[in-house]
């Protein structure tokens, strides 16, 4: 059964508050669709590729944690943004977008359900982003895992080998978890008392900073870390209104 595009934003703006977030991109509808929607399909970043496997599956609305609008906006459309939108509109597919929103949330953020898959508990907020906390820190249970036993189930949920600093103590009993591109968040890590930091990419300047804090820093990719959020409400909007979902993966190695 069909249901409004202005209530599954509704429902997302309540779950999400999106407007308590001064963020980089525009979080909500980014490009209009059909008023009514039964089959949605959800992605990590907006982009042609993405574009076309939701029109193959015949999708009214995508919905993404990387928007196609950031910084101060669009001042033109180049080749490239035209493309994108010729296939949404030849679809007429809606396109929404959920940036830190989704990182934060304590249920389906990013954040949130990595640091549970990796086995964490009594999950605290962490990471504090322009007011608001982004991520989170985690105990796991009994006396931890060891470096290597962490970096082995971080590969297992995220399904690749992630880029890892084993710069701190052995075993790991406290971590902090900022998806994406949260290498920047480590010297705030060590000093909440982590013994690791997990992330999607860090900079360059990362391994001397972990060896000088003696912090161990997991690093699982940018899209690796930033899968379950996005596709987690997409589950949550399918159940709530009885819709189809599909999550549309494109993997990349970043």
């Amino acid at each position: 059964m069909a249901v409004a595009i202005t209530e599954l934003l509704a429902e997302i703006d309540r779950l999400l508050e999106p407007s308590g977030f001064e963020d980089y991109c525009v979080n909500g509808l980014q490009v209009p669709g059909p008023r009514q929607v039964d089959r949605i399909a959800t992605g990590v970043s907006a982009h042609a590729e993405l574009f076309e496997l939701a029109a193959a599956e015949g999708v009214d609305l995508l919905i993404v944690h990387h928007g196609l609008f950031w910084g101060g906006g669009t001042a033109a459309v180049g080749p490239v943004l035209k493309r994108r939108l010729q296939i949404l509109f030849d679809a007429d597919i809606a396109l929404a977008a959920y940036h830190l929103p989704l990182d934060a949330h304590p249920g389906l953020g990013n954040n949130a359900l990595l640091a549970s898959l990796l086995g964490g508990v009594e999950l605290t907020p962490f990471a504090v982003h322009r007011g608001r906390a982004i991520g989170f820190l985690a105990v796991l249970p009994g006396s931890g895992l060891t470096v290597q036993e962490l970096i082995a189930r971080a590969g297992e949920v995220t399904a690749r080998e992630p880029l890892a600093f084993e710069a701190g103590v052995e075993r790991v009993r406290r971590i902090a978890v900022v998806s994406g591109a949260g290498g920047d968040h480590l010297e705030e890590a060590a000093a909440a008392g982590a013994d690791a930091l997990m992330t999607g990419e860090v900079e360059e300047r990362t391994m001397a900073l972990a060896r000088e804090l003696g912090m161990n820093v997991i690093a699982a990719g940018h899209y690796a870390t930033e899968t379950f959020g996005v596709r987690r409400l997409g589950e949550h909007l399918a159940d709530r209104f009885g819709l189809d979902h599909v999550f549309l993966d494109v993997p990349n190695p970043v």
